[in-house]
């Protein structure tokens, strides 16, 4: 499944030099990363805000990844951050986000973590009444903590969220409450799916107008990330998902599902399309309502790569018909979709780039774990691995580079890379 590439991830692959270079200063895996991409992003999904004419923030999920340059590049942007730790506040604070663009999410936060964020002033999306008690006493008649209540999704399994007797509970308090500002609604919601956020926008819409019945100055509401980035085209997802099944993968393995990889109305489509349904658009502007997004994957779409070098390669058979089975210096922690019981399934891309035989190809790590595997899937690389070359796998900013990563064997977790552009070359340096 060959993947989308950007310009910029074009250019870098066509370089003669410039991964070889990398690889050998680096001296081991790495991971490539282009911050202006997403900037890009971000500046797309505020257009969508704009031509809709709703008042929108962006606040890009960091749990997605760890890297300083992404952080500072929303900063420099207009986007907030979303955190769900002290670690995550700080190294958004320290890489220049202020207070009130912090969503802080995440179930039963720490006391630290409630604290740090109501003295900086930042958004809590608040998840059982406990948190909420323990919230009013840190907040103060002068500076009130800003809330949203975070809504369970009816009929979800879900262990985030409150029922509707919790939520009005809640909302009892609130009004009663000189340390607490209720600021609106926020949920959390698996999936992929644009009209089932709509619908929920809906129900977060009317929750604010009964809110400010209350005389409660409800006028956000956030509906989470979920947006959906297309690594690969809709014609070679289809054939993957059509024939896949056990004789595809080394040593006959399966999985129960995996990302959609293929996706028609990926980020900022996928946001125009729930703003164009139920009439969410028309609502937020007549009750002068603003919009939270919390997009991770998608503001990191086509922001980076992560670069392996082949350092072993065996024959092996399936079916009658000989594969690769390619080691190589670094583990499946770098690349974590396999972590979440999947495959990560666009195509690695071979460097160098020379002429050959199309050779099907799995490809292990470096660790004494047979599960231990960046590429169950026999790829059609385009001629044969050899030991020394390169494997680029596209498009791994979001959530794939370090969700995971441990140095697992004493192997070193892989540096970040930055790379930027200075007129027709590249120049880089490593993340902070």
């Amino acid at each position: 499944m060959p993947a989308h590439l950007d310009d910029w991830e074009a250019q870098a692959f066509a370089d003669p030099d410039l991964f070889e270079a990398l690889a050998e200063s680096v001296g081991g895996p790495f991971h490539l990363l282009y911050p202006p991409r997403m900037a890009r992003n971000i500046r797309e999904f505020q257009a969508v805000f704009e031509r809709a004419g709703v008042e929108g923030v962006v606040y890009y999920g960091k749990k997605a990844n760890k890297s300083a340059a992404f952080a500072r590049t929303c900063a420099e942007n207009g986007a907030g951050i979303d955190v769900a730790s002290v670690g995550e506040l700080t190294a958004a604070l320290a890489n220049g986000i202020r207070g009130d663009e912090l969503m802080v999410t995440g179930p039963a936060k720490s006391d630290d973590l409630l604290w740090l964020a109501t003295r900086h002033g930042a958004l809590l999306a608040v998840d059982d009444h406990h948190e909420l008690q323990r919230l009013a006493a840190l907040g103060s008649s002068a500076v009130p903590a800003r809330v949203l209540l975070r809504v369970r999704p009816p009929a979800s399994s879900s262990r985030f969220g409150m029922s509707d007797d919790e939520i009005a509970h809640a909302l009892t308090l609130l009004t009663d409450s000189r340390t607490l500002r209720m600021e609106g609604f926020s949920f959390h919601l698996s999936g992929y799916d644009a009209a089932a956020r709509a619908r929920l926008a809906a129900d977060l819409l009317d929750r604010c107008l009964l809110a400010q019945s209350m005389e409660l100055p409800a006028a956000t509401i956030s509906i989470g990330g979920g947006f959906g980035v297309d690594y690969v085209p809709e014609s070679a997802w289809r054939r993957f998902t059509e024939g896949a099944d056990r004789s595809r993968f080394h040593a006959g393995k399966s999985f129960d599902s995996y990302y959609p990889y293929h996706f028609p109305e990926p980020g900022p489509a996928m946001l125009a399309a729930i703003l164009d349904t139920h009439d969410v658009a028309e609502r937020l502007r007549d009750n002068t309502i603003r919009l939270a997004i919390e997009p991770g994957r998608a503001l990191l779409a086509h922001a980076g790569c992560t670069v392996f070098r082949v350092q072993g390669s065996k024959i092996r058979h399936a079916h009658g018909h000989p594969y690769r089975l390619l080691t190589v210096d670094g583990t499946s922690l770098s690349l974590s979709e396999q972590w979440f019981g999947s495959e990560y399934l666009p195509d690695p891309l071979l460097w160098p780039q020379r002429p050959g035989t199309p050779t099907p190809t799995s490809v292990g790590a470096a660790t004494c774990l047979d599960s231990d595997m960046l590429s169950w899937r026999r790829i059609p690389l385009p001629r044969a691995a050899l030991v020394g070359d390169l494997l680029i796998y596209p498009n791994t900013a979001g959530y794939q580079m370090d969700s995971n990563e441990s140095a697992f064997h004493d192997l070193p977790i892989p540096p970040k890379v930055l790379l930027r552009r200075a007129g027709d070359r590249f120049r880089w340096t490593l993340d902070k």
